[in-house]
């Protein structure tokens, strides 16, 4: 045998059986896959495990699983648990502001409900999974009512299809409330569906059918003894009150919901006073009743608390997802560098086998083509960890900067909430004691004590460390009119002789505040670079929009520097400028020469300004 066809015959073994071995792998590699994982996480794989997820606002953990378990429980047609999958992952849909995706798992889960009955009815069996009274109400009524919140949320939301989700969720509320209502959580939901509609119905200035269903509502209620639930629902009646002009009644109705939590120091009735305060708060404030400012102190006060217990928990779940998303990435990482030395394995062995077949006839053929494909296979392998190695140190990279830019926004967040703070609470308050003390100068019959002049001195003093201090931690000039002139007075405030700031700006309108604040803040940081290190005569500063994209230049004739050095690359400033700029999908462009200058362009995707929504929409 000659060695030409020795090589062919070797050749047509392998490739034959690397197609059959391929074939058979990809036949297999779905299910496969998901009974490994099926496997791996059978034990945590029940549906109160998954919900207990959910409820502790896992909801990415809490998805993944409850799609195993659906995929499970579809094979085995158990349409009852399926049912119950569907609607918990129409609330973790909810929970994430995905409306459309919730209404589509919250229809799916009514569909499993009428499979599962028609089940029963066919085969005329008992239904012991639920009692009788109560039979599959409680699910398909959650049903209905989520997806009518679901719509009357995108309602208020999308102005452009408010009367078509209006219509659908009106829809949805009828057929819920239609429905039979036997258990407590039925007639809970009731409660609020009445609520909904009540506010809808205020909305459109009908004021006596909006009355008429926050009535039910309070009676619905009030047979359950539901104090923070009747005391909300009351809340809303002496907004409907408000909204008629009817004053007293009002008042009246704020100070009785009031009353019915008294005592009461759950996470909902606290929310609950809080807007309470403040509605009230503001009823007394047009009846010119000013201790309205004790009952607006009592809303911030709760307000504050809150948000401090928010924003704690909001930073301590970025840190956590962060790390777990690393981790995840990392066995990613690990199982498919796993899964390639085993592929390579089964080929090395498969070539082993049939180099043993033919090593009488041509030993030497066949020594030389197994060493030749030792070295292809070694060499494929130290390409693939190499990836693998410039992957995984992409993850941590990507990691890092996430990290940072959560620490930025964790900073931004709070400089905003303490000018809040200092703003709404601290003047506020000044000015109410300022007042007091005008009112009590009146009664002297202009002969008051000079103690009170000077008070009221110190008192104005103390307001304008307050404003300014406000507007060193967010520029009111930002918030107010936006960031052509929030930048345009930055740069009034820092040009002297020593250094001329110009700006030019071109087509810049208002934005969204949190994009505003951020560009902002970047600026900010390169105007702070030019006085720090430049040592320039002039800056400019260039603000453009066009094809919804902002166009920054900022650039100076200063010392320059060069982009090569460590001193560059290890800069805290730059590099929280270059996170910045990277979550926000942008690009950062700088090119600097030594004793030439600087310039620095920045391009990034417009976010545009939110419209606002009434405080006085109720969905639950």
């Amino acid at each position: 045998m000659n060695l030409k066809l020795t090589v062919y015959i070797l050749f047509l073994f392998y490739f034959f059986s690397n197609i059959s071995l391929g074939q058979e792998k990809n036949k297999s590699l779905n299910d496969k896959e998901f009974s490994n994982n099926y496997l791996k996480l059978k034990d945590s794989l029940t549906f109160d495990k998954i919900d207990s997820l959910y409820s502790n606002q896992n909801y990415t953990e809490a998805l993944d699983k409850a799609l195993l378990l659906l995929r499970k429980s579809k094979s085995e047609k158990d349409y009852l648990l399926s049912s119950k999958i569907n609607n918990l992952i129409g609330k973790i849909y909810f929970e994430n502001h995905s409306y459309l995706k919730a209404i589509e798992f919250y229809t799916t889960s009514n569909e499993y409900i009428k499979k599962h009955k028609q089940s029963f009815i066919s085969e005329k069996k008992e239904d012991l999974n639920l009692p009788k009274s109560n039979s599959y109400n409680d699910l398909e009524i959650t049903n209905l009512q989520k997806i009518g919140s679901a719509y009357h949320v995108l309602k208020e939301n999308d102005s452009i299809n408010s009367k078509v989700y209006k219509d659908s969720a009106m829809l949805y509320y009828e057929k819920a409330i239609n429905s039979t209502f036997k258990s407590k959580k039925a007639r809970i939901i009731k409660a609020k569906i009445n609520n909904n509609l009540s506010t809808i119905y205020l909305r459109d200035s009908l004021y006596d059918k909006a009355e008429f269903y926050i009535n039910e509502s309070i009676n619905l209620y009030e047979s359950m003894n539901n104090k923070v639930g009747k005391a909300g629902a009351l809340g809303n009646l002496a907004n409907i009150y408000l909204e008629k002009k009817e004053l007293e009644k009002s008042k009246e109705t704020y100070f009785k919901a009031l009353k019915l939590i008294n005592g009461i120091d759950d996470v909902s009735s606290i929310k609950t006073k809080s807007s309470l305060y403040f509605n009230l708060a503001w009823t007394l404030y047009l009846l010119k009743d000013y201790t309205a400012y004790d009952y607006q102190e009592k809303s911030y006060n709760i307000k504050d608390d809150l948000r401090d217990k928010e924003i704690r928990k909001m930073i301590e779940e970025i840190y956590a997802q962060q790390e777990v998303n690393l981790e995840k990435e990392k066995t990613a990482l690990v199982e498919e560098q796993r899964k390639l030395e085993e592929a390579q394995e089964a080929k090395t062995s498969m070539l082993f086998a049939a180099l043993s077949f033919l090593v009488l006839i041509v030993s030497g053929v066949i020594i030389y083509n197994y060493k030749l494909r030792q070295k292809n296979l070694r060499l494929k392998l130290s390409e693939s960890k190499l990836i693998q190695q410039q992957n995984l140190e992409k993850v941590r990279s990507e990691a890092q900067v996430k990290i940072l830019n959560a620490t930025i926004d964790g900073k931004e967040t709070e400089r905003k909430l303490i000018a809040e703070i200092l703003h709404d609470n601290v003047s506020a308050l000044l000015s109410s004691a300022n007042m007091h003390l005008t009112a009590t100068k009146k009664q002297f019959d202009g002969d008051a004590p000079q103690e009170i002049e000077k008070t009221q001195a110190i008192i104005s003093e103390a307001s304008q460390k307050v404003r300014d201090l406000s507007h060193n931690l967010v520029s009111s000039i930002l918030l107010k009119f936006g960031l052509e002139y929030a930048i345009k007075d930055v740069v009034k405030k820092y040009s002297n002789s020593q250094l001329k700031l110009e700006v030019s700006a071109k087509n810049i309108s208002r934005y969204n505040q949190e994009f505003e604040i951020k560009i902002f803040n970047v600026i900010q940081e390169l105007i702070n670079n030019i006085l720090k290190h430049s040592k320039a005569k002039h800056a400019q500063i260039d603000l453009k929009e066009e094809r919804n994209q902002l166009t920054v230049l900022v650039k100076d004739d200063g010392v320059g520097f060069s982009t090569l050095s460590s001193s560059f690359s290890d800069g805290i400033g730059l590099n929280q400028v270059e996170a910045r700029i990277h979550m926000m999908d942008g690009k950062l462009t700088i090119k600097s020469v030594v004793n030439i200058g600087t310039s620095i362009l920045i391009k990034v995707p417009i976010l545009k300004k939110e419209k606002n929504l009434s405080k006085l929409t109720s969905v639950s």
